[in-house]
């Protein structure tokens, strides 16, 4: 389809006008749109809300009169009050900025513990209260903001602990209404009188310590459990008493499980005297099979490591013609070093019992985990009942007389990583204090290093699993 001369024309000369409108108003307002974008870094909007808006009604206004084709005259003045507006709004702003600095922190504090959803009430009135310091501070009454902007300060911290509460309580709440609901206090007082207890340890941990959510969260969960339990095991006994099922009937459901376990253990099921007996043997089993599997799967790692290197090395060789012999000679040298320090390793490891050490392997070095040396909370002294273990420490030490030393201190998560890091490295730092007073090893061959909570070997949510975390590990490294 051809376009007539005339109307394409016109669409040319349409487009050339408009460019060149939009040339004059880049020209015209280039400085208040610089005033304007620093108004806006600087939260104008927010923090000086009265001036932003009536530079905003003046910056629309010269823009309607641009459009409209009024008198240059008058957009530029137009404009320039504009300009003036969002100058003061931005030092409005600042000066805002620095006087309700600390309300502005508690803020974003609450903001980002999720409290306008998640406590939007009190979010709700802690903005109200931000706003009217704004504007009192705008207004220059000082004595006005303060009041305000203390009001909202102290909303915005009861927001940000209601969220957290919320985030981390909210679950175990609801189970124990349902706990209520379903009469579970009638049945099982106990279970669930643990399960309050831990919530009313999990809230006084947060009002404490808001920040550091390890334990109220863990405390949290370990509630959520005893609040189930309670409700399972409140179902149970009202089964026994409205004759549903004996107690015999009970015992013995119970039972099925641990007979389960023992067939799948290859067990004879023994629960003549009830189940201590048999629980202590699966666990004692499962322990062995686990210390079974990581040794296993290091000595995989290591033949496999080894294979590889020693077929390089004979290939190596075998392409040499002078002095292949001296070469295997020393790479025979090498392999009885090894194995020697394989037989060492075998040595240590049956010096300890299970509650004493764990003895681990990884290459050349050997990691003596001391499960059984214990410190009271928060401290860092070597009490007199871990002497016999430290003891074999030392005779474990002394079989590798050519090694450097590694004492290794470890917490759980419980309590803020610069604590735990700090309790780590002066548990280590005793611990090595102790091997140079009482074994007379040389400082130069021993390092001490905190790593807090951040290895883990177990898990954190358990008593058993933080009872792991919490020790000290020495590695022995030999020198070969």
């Amino acid at each position: 389809m051809r376009v007539p001369v005339t109307l394409a024309f016109v669409l040319l000369s349409l487009v050339a006008s408009l460019a060149t409108a939009q040339e004059l108003r880049d020209t015209l307002f280039r400085a208040a749109d610089n005033a304007r974008t620093a108004a806006t870094a600087a939260e104008a909007e927010a923090l000086a809300p009265r001036t932003w808006e009536r530079a905003t009604e003046a910056f629309e206004s010269a823009e309607q009169a641009l459009r409209r084709g009024r008198n240059i005259d008058t957009v530029r003045e137009r404009i320039a009050r504009a300009e003036d507006l969002y100058r003061d709004a931005t030092e409005a702003a600042e000066l805002a900025r620095a006087s309700l600095a600390g309300v502005i922190k508690t803020r974003q504090d609450a903001r980002t513990a999720d409290a306008p959803t998640l406590s939007k009430p009190i979010w709700d009135d802690a903005e109200l209260r931000f706003a009217t310091a704004v504007r009192e501070m705008e207004r220059g009454d000082l004595r006005g903001a303060e009041k305000a902007k203390r009001e909202a300060e102290s909303l915005y911290r009861d927001a940000e602990l209601g969220a957290i509460k919320t985030r981390y309580l909210s679950e175990t709440r609801r189970l124990l209404a349902d706990a209520d609901r379903a009469r579970v206090e009638r049945y099982a007082p106990v279970t669930l009188d643990r399960a309050r207890s831990l919530l009313q340890r999990a809230e006084k941990e947060l009002n404490e310590n808001r920040y550091d959510t390890d334990l109220p969260r863990s405390l949290a969960q370990q509630a959520n459990y005893e609040a189930r339990h309670a409700i399972y095991l409140a179902e149970l006994v009202r089964n026994v008493n409205d004759k549903r099922m004996t107690t015999e009937d009970l015992v013995l459901a119970w039972e099925k499980p641990l007979i389960a376990i023992a067939g799948a253990a290859d067990v004879v099921p023994d629960l003549a005297a009830g189940p201590a007996d048999l629980s202590a043997e699966l666990a004692t089993l499962v322990e062995d099979l686990i210390a079974q599997n990581q040794s296993m799967a290091q000595d995989l790692a290591d033949a496999t490591t080894r294979v590889a290197e020693l077929q390089e090395e004979i290939r190596l060789l075998d392409e040499k013609l002078g002095g292949a012999t001296e070469e295997r000679q020393a790479l025979m040298q090498r392999l009885e070093r090894e194995a020697r320090a394989r037989e060492q390793f075998v040595q240590v490891e049956q010096m300890f019992v299970r509650d004493e050490a764990l003895v681990f392997r990884n290459g050349n070095d050997v990691t003596l985990r001391l499960v059984g040396l214990n410190f009271a909370s928060g401290s860092a002294d070597v009490s007199s009942q871990n002497y016999p273990l430290l003891q074999k420490v030392e005779r474990a030490i002394d079989i590798f007389p050519r090694s450097d030393l590694i004492i290794e201190g470890h917490t759980d998560s419980y309590g803020s990583d610069e604590t735990n890091l700090a309790l780590s490295q002066s548990r280590a730092e005793s611990v090595m204090q102790y091997m140079v007073s009482n074994m007379r090893i040389p400082t130069n061959r021993m390092t001490a290093i905190g790593y807090g909570e951040t290895q883990p070997v177990a898990n954190n949510e358990t008593a058993e699993g933080r009872a792991r975390n919490r020790r000290i590990d020495v590695v022995i490294r030999p020198k070969l």
